[in-house]
């Protein structure tokens, strides 16, 4: 027990004055336990009758990261007769087998389907896999060529997570491979029951993760109220529905299967990325977050040529082609409020 203020003897030492806390006077100290460089854990601080002063003990983790506002922006050009005929349906006949033509239908995508579609999807991409590029003193490493304007791009998800998330490349998924991501996670959760984890994964380890809690659910008959909850329930749904979700150890682990990582991390080594998704009790905070602009997060111009929108108007235009162009654009940001609470897991 710390029994003085303690002195400071330098910029890195500190003198204290100490004493054993016991109920005689014969006990000992165990110099084992008392070697430069152990640690020591703050239990209290207790005071006499009549008091003066009191200590409180600080213990602060704070970080700032950095995040940027992004600019996502996609145009549609089109002529005055593919917005006139858009909307038809299409014959077309087709040569199926020698001596025969057969009808084939198609339908032409409308241009503001694809744009918003594309918008999306772009969107989206630059929310997971975005890498930033803003310097140490906050400068964009990237402009324009032909304006020489900076071009602000924030890190997404993916890298947000793979900056400070613990890491685990495996040969092979087994159940103690998720065992060992979910007590990672445990450890760096405020409580050890009660949490959401998130595992979001390409098909590859989707499908691994099929076979190893089919195993592991025939070799040790786990009954549906020990580990596996009914439908009804909403944990898990074992069978040709898959594993969604299920709880272990008083946490809900969920399960979700993006093409997107698919496509980017491939089909044929897993990959996944855990994310701890309990929200702070204290101040309602979302452990994932998405910036814009007031306003911003999705906005749509248009010029009007020859024809207008729809290939078929009459009345002013903007330009003397027979025409229009539709725009869609807007600002985006993605921050992960807590990345050390994370985990990654790549097939190797």
């Amino acid at each position: 027990m710390v029994v003085a203020r303690p002195v400071r003897k330098g910029d890195n030492y500190w003198e204290c004055v100490v004493r054993l806390v016991d109920n005689n006077y014969d006990t000992i100290l165990d110099v084992n336990a008392c070697q430069p460089g152990d640690k020591t854990r703050w239990i209290t601080a207790n005071m006499p009758e009549m008091h003066e002063e009191g200590y409180t003990k600080w213990q602060s983790n704070i970080e700032k990261h950095r995040g940027y506002i992004q600019t996502h922006r996609f145009d549609a050009d089109y002529s005055e007769r593919y917005a006139a005929l858009e909307n038809v349906f299409i014959k077309v006949a087709e040569g199926k087998d020698q001596g025969s033509m057969t009808e084939t239908i198609y339908k032409m995508d409308t241009v503001q389907k694809n744009l918003l579609n594309t918008f999306l999807e772009g969107r989206n991409n630059a929310l997971l896999f975005s890498k930033g590029n803003i310097d140490e003193n906050g400068k964009a490493t990237i402009v324009d060529p032909q304006t020489n304007r900076p071009i602000y791009i924030n890190d997404g998800l993916i890298p947000q997570v793979e900056a400070f998330a613990s890491k685990y490349a495996y040969n092979k998924l087994t159940i103690n491979v998720l065992r060992t991501a979910i007590q990672t996670l445990n450890e760096k959760a405020r409580n050890a029951t009660g949490n959401k984890y998130m595992f979001i994964c390409n098909e590859a380890f989707y499908y691994q993760l099929g076979d190893v809690l089919d195993t592991y659910l025939a070799q040790y008959h786990t009954d549906g109220t020990y580990l596996w909850s009914m439908k009804a329930n909403g944990y898990v749904e074992v069978g040709a529905k898959g594993f969604d979700t299920y709880r272990w150890m008083g946490n809900e682990i969920t399960f979700k299967v993006d093409r997107t990582f698919s496509r980017e991390f491939g089909m044929e080594k897993g990959y996944a990325i855990a994310i701890d998704l309990t929200g702070d009790k204290t101040s309602s905070q979302p452990p994932i977050g998405l910036f814009t602009l007031k306003g911003g997060d999705m906005m749509q111009s248009f010029i009007k040529g020859v024809g207008g929108l729809t290939g078929l108007e009459s009345g002013e235009v903007s330009t003397p082609v027979a025409g229009a162009k539709r725009i869609m654009w807007g600002y985006s940001s993605l921050a992960l409020f807590n990345p050390y609470k994370s985990y990654v897991l790549r097939e190797i």
